[in-house]
């Protein structure tokens, strides 16, 4: 990473940290080791938002999942996400979603929630990765019921990097606005599941019996139970989740599931987690006997 991206990255990490802390720019150019304005002009660079946008549209998101989630006051949940006032939380979260609270509360419906991305990343996919450093994985069969899968489809992406470019990255803050039965995930669709577009795209399983929102621009899918085996890595350094998905998936090319009594199911979607550092990036394979 050059300086610039390096002081960014700082800053976007203090800011993770003291997120419902006031925080000023004195704080940010301490950190980044920078002025005041330049330190603002270069976040602003990398990120696209100015510091005090970044953290507003962090903390209103996070609000959101809490008010989801959790039957709680509008109050608490303003003044504990940092912000001064119940009325200019209410202002904020109506400007940003297009809704306030109160109303989000009793009825969540699908919110582009705001994701925000280390700068560390940015252009990380880029750059060669070594594979020197054998790993462990953990395998284990798991079972998915018949569901619903919302999904957002790119035109001809075949990967994650493909489909950011076709679709933009802004796809998961949605995602994870909805209520569902897991985490998001990204999904590489067999032929009969992909209508003319992308292989490639990401969603959220729900319930067979889901009748909430479906987002404008997104389909829904239905997929059959199915067994999957489930591969999880080692925990890894965040700015290595290129080399940790590598490494999987190699793991999985040579695996071969007849060890175990089974052979591959590519008739249903070949899935991935979101890749986090601390857990080890997780992808699962369907299978059948």
């Amino acid at each position: 990473m050059n300086e610039k991206t390096e002081a960014v990255q700082r800053m976007q990490n203090y800011i993770e940290t003291h997120l419902f802390e006031q925080i000023t720019p004195a704080d940010l150019s301490n950190v980044s080791m920078y002025s005041p304005w330049y330190a603002a002009r270069i976040f602003k660079e990398l990120t696209g938002l100015y510091p005090a946008d970044y953290i507003r549209k962090v903390r209103l998101s996070k609000s959101a999942l809490r008010l989801r989630d959790e039957k709680c006051r509008i109050t608490d949940v303003a003044f504990d996400m940092g912000f001064n006032s119940v009325d200019g939380y209410q202002r904020a979260f109506l400007r940003e979603f297009g809704c306030n609270p109160g109303e989000y509360a009793k009825c969540p419906v699908p919110l582009p929630l705001y994701t925000p991305f280390g700068v560390k990343f940015k252009d990380f996919f880029k750059e060669n990765h070594s594979m020197e450093n054998v790993k462990y994985i953990f395998i284990q069969v798991m079972e998915k019921p018949a569901r619903k899968v919302l999904i957002k489809r790119g035109e001809k992406a075949a990967d994650y990097f493909a489909y950011c470019q076709e679709v933009g990255c802004d796809v998961w803050g949605v995602l994870i606005s909805i209520k569902s039965m897991s985490e998001p995930v990204g999904m590489w669709l067999p032929q009969n599941y992909r209508a003319g577009k992308s292989e490639y795209v990401q969603g959220v399983e729900v319930p067979l019996n889901y009748n909430g929102v479906v987002p404008e621009g997104f389909d829904t899918i239905e997929l059959p139970q199915a067994n999957y085996l489930v591969f999880q890595g080692e925990p890894f350094e965040e700015e290595r989740f290129c080399e940790a998905i590598e490494q999987l998936q190699d793991a999985m090319d040579r695996y071969d599931p007849s060890f175990i009594g089974y052979k591959w199911d590519d008739s249903n979607p070949r899935m991935q987690l979101a890749p986090v550092g601390t857990r080890g990036y997780i992808e699962m394979r369907a299978i059948k006997l």
